[in-house]
């Protein structure tokens, strides 16, 4: 039987193919899907294929610091938020890096200039029966990827 890793109820990500190399992320069970703070957001269709271009404020507090990110729409889904509100989002897949591990993940993309965190990760992104979440610690996967904006956090 495969050890399971513990993580926090918070943890530093990265999106690696959208040029990402750290994001806060909340750790969210109760949420099945993840999703990702992004405004500016533009389809378009280039050599046949659907794709969105996207902008993003990783880090929250710090709008001067933006990533302009692309990547192909694999679905357009109606989600329901923890308030009840329904929206159609778009879906995109990408992988994610958490302490040394690399997997993909579907993410939704929405608006959350007003959340806490810019990205959830729900139960549909988290490794298969790999991953333990423990709500009383945060960071047990480190910092090290919050220093590639070389700010304090």
């Amino acid at each position: 039987m495969e050890e399971k890793q513990t993580i926090g109820w918070k943890e530093w990500v990265a999106l690696p193919e959208l040029g990402i190399p750290a994001i806060k992320a909340k750790i969210d069970t109760g949420a099945r899907t993840s999703s990702l703070h992004t405004y500016q957001l533009e389809r378009f269709t280039r050599q046949g294929k659907d794709l969105v271009r996207f902008d993003i404020h990783p880090l929250q507090k710090h709008s001067d610091i933006s990533i302009a990110c692309e990547s192909e729409i694999i679905d357009m889904r109606i989600v329901k938020d923890s308030g009840g509100h329904e929206e159609e989002r778009i879906f995109i897949r990408t992988p994610i890096q958490l302490n040394g591990n690399k997997w993909d993940i579907e993410i939704s993309l929405t608006n959350r200039e007003n959340m806490l965190f810019r990205m959830l990760l729900g139960r549909t992104g988290l490794i298969s029966g790999s991953l333990l979440v423990d709500s009383a610690i945060h960071y047990a996967a480190g910092k090290d990827l919050a220093e590639s904006y070389k700010i304090q956090k």
